[in-house]
């Protein structure tokens, strides 16, 4: 399948037009069985894979993976987004220490902060379009992105409420669990249909958001007032829904990067992934906080 964040053009474990197990066959005597775009000869990347499972939908349908086959595992997931995050951590906690946020500096700093934004932006991008993940070129946009996190979270902290960062870190650690157990628990069961809401909802709250970023440049004050107030808040609590709904994209991605034996390097899109989905539930977290807060 391929599972969007809110850049959109992320490459997905699948280079097909299909989602792997999304579309049901009636076969004879009435039951469903799936039918895999990644299955033999069906346009799967990895057909050459000789430990691709030949139908993961029946139980011992293919020959498993062995350790060190070459094929991506969870653990590889795990490792890759660890590092990934533990970069952005690492360059937010740099960025807070030596970007002071005082009134002197605090316009150096904000345009400092705003630069690597761009920067992250722009790398992102160039990562989105290309075939094969650069390891690099993700760990490269995750500092970029720490850099950008760590100043926009010390001037929120300093000048709104010195306990909003931590509530707002906790809180994406809230939603990741959750969604982690629902999805898990098949709560939440990412079909096509699933694909075209999470997708089209995301389109639209990003157009708004542009608006409304218009509106303030041309216009002055907040624009259309998504930005504060009551509609702040319930557009930042549809952001982390939205957030939490591109999660469940990402887990489906990786569930069926390791179901039908996806190259190892392709943890690194996982990686990446993850890495902007749980970024953007931060933002909006640390956005719904700071309106709450900023109003008491």
């Amino acid at each position: 399948m391929r599972s969007s964040n809110p850049v959109f053009s992320r490459r997905g474990f699948s280079r097909d037009n299909g989602m792997a197990g999304f579309n049901a066959q009636p076969q004879a005597g009435g039951a469903a069985v799936a039918t895999n775009p990644y299955a033999q000869g069906t346009g799967n990347p990895y057909a050459t894979n000789p430990y691709a499972p030949t139908d993961p939908q029946v139980a011992g349908g293919g020959p498993q993976a062995p350790a060190g086959a070459g094929v991506m595992t969870i653990d590889d997931v795990v490792s890759r987004t660890a590092m990934t995050l533990g970069t952005v951590v690492l360059t937010a906690v740099l960025a807070w220490i030596t970007l002071p946020v005082d009134q002197d500096a605090l316009g150096k700093s904000y345009g400092i902060a705003i630069g690597a934004a761009l920067v992250a932006f722009v790398l992102a991008m160039v990562q989105s379009f290309k075939a094969k993940p650069v390891p690099a070129l993700i760990l490269a946009y995750a500092a970029f992105e720490g850099v950008f996190l760590g100043v926009i979270s010390s001037a929120v902290s300093t000048y709104i409420s010195p306990g909003v960062v931590v509530q707002a870190v906790l809180g994406t650690m809230a939603v990741f669990a959750g969604v982690l157990i629902a999805y898990k628990m098949r709560w939440i069961r990412v079909t096509r249909r699933f694909y075209g809401f999470v997708m089209a909802a995301a389109i639209g709250f990003m157009l708004l958001m542009a608006v409304n970023l218009l509106f303030a440049v041309f216009g002055g004050g907040d624009g259309l007032g998504f930005r504060s107030g009551g509609l702040g808040i319930l557009f930042g609590v549809l952001g982390i829904v939205l957030g939490a709904c591109f999660l469940a994209l990402d887990f489906k991605q990786v569930e069926d990067g390791v179901t039908y034996g996806a190259p190892r390097r392709e943890a690194w899109f996982a990686a990446f992934g993850l890495t902007m989905t749980l970024v953007w539930i931060y933002l909006e977290m640390l956005r719904v906080l700071s309106i709450i807060q900023g109003n008491d």
